[in-house]
């Protein structure tokens, strides 16, 4: 079946991979370790879905698969920890509430956009934000290797206060939201510790990766409650109480500063776009070792859609306050030495667009080419607690690289250059292929 529907060399290489196949990937140069000086010719050989060794040179052991990448740079694979598998950039804001853009339909976007994220050079992803079911129910098709894409994590369902970021009536008519409410679409909305804390405890039970809150407004509901902080600092700090307990983290969407702030001494394990951060936040991040992820991606993503007729009136408001400081937070934050893991909020913006964003961060948010790769490759990994199994190409980890033209550790555009994906030890069928 696999071969059937993608063909070629690459099936025949991804149904080997599924059958123990070992493979000998020569590469013209080598990242190992994005915080380590590049390697010359090399081979990585793969057995088992696993990195065993790398050999300088161009080798080619007895049954091995060989891929040439010798004209191009083999590094490890990326991590996105910021993504909507579920939804598609461009899409009006009101078709959510249609037929066509169903839950079930939702899975099969999903499917479609891990492939797209994988193309874009990440070989994990973690999806913050869709139907709990569907996401899972992408995380495991992809995970079992049913269909080709990342390794994925998912949250669910955000925790969003009533009339917040995450409350699916927030905006509409009387009648429509008591229509919505009735039909629970918004169904991790909670008040107060104790039902905050029964949220998460579903969410654990679903089988969730990571517990998501939605600490500030955000830019695309039509909810006019601004950026600030919505939850209260004791509803953040029960919610990541109980999620930690449950051996959850927690990423906390958070716009504005005293958002950020409050999030932060709640314990969440990462802020997601962190827009107006400022330095008491970013000193208590560095003190505390949370995570920032920038989403810059999503400022172009938005951008676009600035007069189009699909954003609501009260998001383009929202919007244009935030052009205005695109990527100065990440820059506070890497000067002030915040851990970073890039994210990018694709769905906003094209998830086969993903891999500009380590541009953005060099040329928006000031990062050093080195560094934005090391946030790119190791960052995620760390932060995702998955470091032991990915993010260099040492030997005994899995194997997820890809092959770029260029040299990322100067040239932050090579990582939008893919030749090869590799996913635990599956090679990714490229366009044409």
């Amino acid at each position: 079946m696999i071969k059937a529907l993608l063909g070629g060399a690459a099936a025949l290489s991804i149904a080997a991979a599924a059958h123990g196949a070992s493979f000998a990937i020569q590469a013209g140069h080598l990242i190992v370790d994005a915080a380590q000086p590049e390697r010359g010719n090399s081979t990585v050989i793969v057995e088992n879905g696993r990195i065993s060794r790398i050999d300088s040179g161009f080798t080619a052991p007895p049954g091995a698969i060989v891929v040439d990448e010798r004209a191009r740079t083999v590094m490890p694979g990326m991590t996105d920890v910021h993504v909507h598998l579920t939804q598609t950039a461009g899409t009006p804001w009101y078709l959510g509430f249609t037929q066509k853009y169903s839950n079930p339909y939702g899975a099969t976007l999903g499917l479609t956009h891990a492939l797209e994220m994988a193309r874009a050079g990440f070989t994990t992803v973690r999806d913050l934000g869709g139907d709990t079911s569907s996401v899972i129910a992408v995380r495991d098709a992809v995970g079992e290797g049913r269909f080709p894409g990342p390794r994925i994590k998912v949250s669910g369902d955000p925790l969003s206060i009533i009339g917040g970021h995450a409350d699916e009536a927030t905006g509409l008519p009387p009648e429509l939201a008591a229509a919505v409410n009735e039909a629970h679409l918004s169904p991790s909305v909670c008040t107060g510790v104790e039902e905050c804390q029964k949220a998460v405890r579903k969410l654990a039970a679903a089988g969730v990766d990571v517990i998501k809150i939605m600490a500030t407004g955000g830019v695309l509901d039509p909810g006019a409650r601004g950026l600030e902080q919505h939850f209260t600092d004791a509803e953040m700090k029960g919610i990541v109480d109980m999620a930690h307990a449950s051996g959850l983290k927690v990423a906390a969407h958070a716009h504005g500063a005293r958002g950020i702030l409050g999030a932060t001494l709640a314990g969440v394990d990462s802020i997601e776009h962190g827009t107006f951060i400022d330095q008491a936040g970013a000193n208590a991040m560095k003190a505390r070792g949370t995570y920032y992820s920038a989403t810059l991606m999503a400022f172009s993503g938005v951008q676009g859609l600035i007069g189009t007729g699909k954003l609501p009136p009260e998001s383009e408001a929202k919007a244009k306050q935030t052009f205005a400081v695109w990527g100065k937070g990440l820059n506070l934050a890497y000067r002030t030495g915040v851990k970073i893991a890039l994210g990018t909020d694709s769905a906003v913006a094209p998830h086969s667009q993903a891999n500009k964003e380590l541009e953005l961060m060099v040329s928006k948010g000031g990062m050093a080419p080195r560094d934005a790769l090391i946030a790119a490759t190791k960052g995620g990994p760390d932060l995702l607690g998955i470091g032991g199994e990915t993010g260099t190409l040492d030997p005994g980890k899995s194997a997820d690289l890809i092959a770029v033209e260029g040299d990322p550790l100067v040239d932050p555009t090579a990582v939008q250059r893919i030749d090869y994906v590799m996913v635990e030890g599956r090679p990714i069928p490229m366009k044409g292929q």
